[in-house]
């Protein structure tokens, strides 16, 4: 077992590694690029847009608003790397990590954009009569038989690792907060979690949807005000922390305190890394989930998946770097959620470990119910719509399981499946990339030309 898990980690340090990390990138840029930085430019009217999803076209193909598709793509992607995965990285790469957080969303944002709008495009409908989309169906249906072996990669490394990355990872932490904060046993969380999640999967999208509908947005808006009166608390310390931030993206840290030391390249590395691993752009996830929302238009759906992005990194992760270099304690040798909680206690002290355990919670909870719309939809693709109900139920058990049981190496195979779901879907967006400019060009050359009261856009 041991040579094993040493295999495992050295794979895993190859498909998270440089490589790895410079396609996405070089991805997202190459799309931004191709797209005139289209969706940069355009992050005022994607918000518009996500508000406007709110009500869906009834005449459109899908199965629940454009908003619960979002809000279904955030609980998947807003997890425990919003609040461990931004500490990891401030805590192996310094404060300038998270300026290099920024720029992974912000070209990212070109990548989410594209996978949404050719998940939407090239989706089709099941035998049950629901849309169903993602980066397999748009390989299959973009780029023709001789590329379909890729689809059928991508769902059968998604399939896999959702149970573990999506599923027992994160059930995992939810009892150990449970344990640790409030000494409620494993096998307790255990079976409540899994009957709350089994409610809710056992419903299918619609009810994945209204359960993401309600939640996402609370959560978000609730951590949102807990780091923010972290950084009120230290309101003083913003600035500094905010010319850390620039200051060490392009010099080197020294060593202080319980911290070691970290040059640029660290900085940049796990900032990047850690925040791929957060927002998801390049793995094709969201995909999944926006196409079986109710538009007309797949640049539509695009532009509001796309804020998926700029919410999960931009907002959620800057608030947990900020409160960590506000407070002062980036630099005490503490990594994880462990230098979340050292924060959020620093500011609020006796209710501080509360707040973020149930943040840690939430986030995770919601990571499960995300998670289990792209395995079904993953295992759909490769059996067929029998798939799904036993699916389903193994997705329950299997967070029942992930509660009591010890996943060091679980969280390896997963972590490892996850990275290669990159690989076909990067591939699949470089190739089909005049796509996405064409429809990208025609839609808004078509809004250009209406009349200025007509012009509202139509979902």
């Amino acid at each position: 077992m041991d040579a094993f898990a040493h295999w495992l980690n050295v794979v895993n340090g190859v498909v998270w590694g440089v490589p790895m990390l410079i396609a996405i990138l070089g991805t997202g840029l190459y799309l931004q690029i191709r797209l005139k930085f289209m969706p940069i430019a355009r992050i005022g009217h994607g918000f518009r847009m996500v508000w406007d999803g709110r009500r869906s076209a009834e005449t459109a193909v899908g199965e629940i608003s454009p908003f619960a598709a979002l809000m279904t793509a955030l609980a998947a992607t807003v997890g425990t790397g919003n609040i461990a995965g931004v500490a990891t990285a401030i805590a192996l790469g310094g404060p300038g990590a998270l300026f290099w957080m920024w720029c992974t969303a912000l070209v990212g944002m070109a990548t989410k954009y594209a996978e949404v709008l050719l998940a939407v495009h090239y989706r089709e409908v099941d035998e049950r009569g629901e849309a169903v989309g993602g980066p397999m169906y748009a390989i299959r249906n973009g780029l023709g038989p001789r590329f379909a072996w890729l689809g059928v990669l991508f769902a059968v490394f998604g399939g896999v690792a959702g149970f573990g990355i999506g599923n027992m990872v994160q059930s995992n932490s939810i009892a150990s907060v449970m344990d640790t904060t409030f000494g409620v046993p494993n096998w307790v969380t255990g079976v409540v979690l899994s009957g709350i999640t089994g409610a809710v999967v056992l419903g299918g999208i619609r009810r994945i949807g209204a359960v993401a509908t309600a939640l996402v947005p609370f959560m978000c808006v609730a951590y949102v005000v807990g780091a923010l009166l972290v950084l009120v608390i230290f309101a003083d310390r913003v600035p500094g922390a905010l010319a850390l931030v620039f200051q060490h993206a392009f010099t080197p840290v020294a060593a202080t305190g319980g911290f070691a030391g970290a040059a640029v390249w660290a900085a940049m590395r796990y900032g990047v890394a850690r925040g791929v691993f957060s927002n998801e752009a390049g793995l094709g996830t969201a995909g999944i989930a926006q196409a079986a929302g109710k538009a007309k238009s797949p640049v539509n759906s695009a532009l509001i998946g796309m804020m998926g992005t700029f919410i999960d990194t931009i907002v959620v992760c800057s608030m947990t770097g900020l409160a960590i270099i506000a407070s002062g304690v980036w630099s005490n040798g503490e990594s994880g959620a462990v230098l979340s909680t050292s924060a959020f206690s620093a500011a609020l002290p006796g209710i501080g470990q509360y707040v973020l355990a149930g943040s840690l919670i939430i986030f995770a909870l919601t990571t499960i119910l995300g998670w289990a719309y792209y395995g079904e939809k993953c295992w759909e693709f490769l059996i067929g719509v029998k798939a799904i109900t036993p699916y389903r139920v193994l997705w329950t058990i299997a967070v029942l399981i992930g509660t009591v049981t010890h996943l060091d190496t679980v969280w390896l195979i997963a972590d490892t499946l996850n990275a290669l779901m990159a690989v076909p879907n990067l591939i699949s967006l470089v190739l089909l990339s005049p796509v996405v400019v064409e429809l990208t060009r025609a839609h808004f050359a078509d809004m250009a030309s209406r009349p200025a009261e007509a012009a509202v856009t139509e979902l």
